[in-house]
């Protein structure tokens, strides 16, 4: 069965990307057509790149690195669930993509994006970052306005209508992530 990792984007305290992934992980979950999990960047505990060697050889040498590799070299799928800093992604996220490259490749990706603007500008980031360590991103997105889906800002309550674009990004994710699946 296909494995799909909902990848957290930011590891800053009192985020909310751990609490929109929960929403995801647990509507994921409601479905048998693959096997999902919460993969918390931050439970990595990855400095900034660190390795000696470009992470295309496959030479990796720290331990945390060689943590990471195998959670991602596990998985057939993610989606990656970003919040938006400054029309980007957070520092976080793009460093523990650049860790690695072979564990990336032929695997597909979808996305929950939130910020002012819906996180839209940092999954535009993250399909060219994305495309760089041959990951297929889908079309379909759930994009969270901090405005009306997080009362006062902080407490996430996403309207009823995003679970069903969250159903047609698993739906495209599990799709393509299964065709891929032949390259590996």
């Amino acid at each position: 069965m296909l494995k799909v990792g909902i990848i957290t984007g930011s590891t800053r305290p009192n985020r909310k990307s751990a609490d929109v992934a929960k929403w995801a992980l647990e509507a994921a979950r409601k479905r048998s057509d693959a096997e999902y999990e919460l993969v918390d960047i931050k439970d990595f505990e990855l400095p900034l790149l660190d390795e000696p060697m470009p992470p295309s050889m496959g030479r990796y040498q720290q331990t945390h690195t060689k943590r990471w590799a195998a959670k991602i070299a596990s998985l057939d799928a993610f989606v990656f669930v970003s919040p938006e800093y400054n029309h980007g992604i957070p520092a976080a996220l793009k460093n523990a993509i650049d860790f690695l490259f072979a564990e990336w490749n032929h695997k597909a990706a979808g996305f929950v994006s939130y910020g002012g603007a819906g996180g839209a500008r940092a999954v535009e980031q993250l399909r060219l970052v994305l495309a760089e360590v041959h990951v297929a991103t889908v079309r379909a997105q759930v994009l969270l306005s901090m405005m009306t889906d997080f009362e006062n800002f902080t407490t996430f309550k996403p309207h009823l209508h995003h679970e069903k674009f969250l159903g047609t990004v698993l739906d495209q994710v599990v799709a393509w992530g299964g065709a891929l699946k032949q390259l590996r």
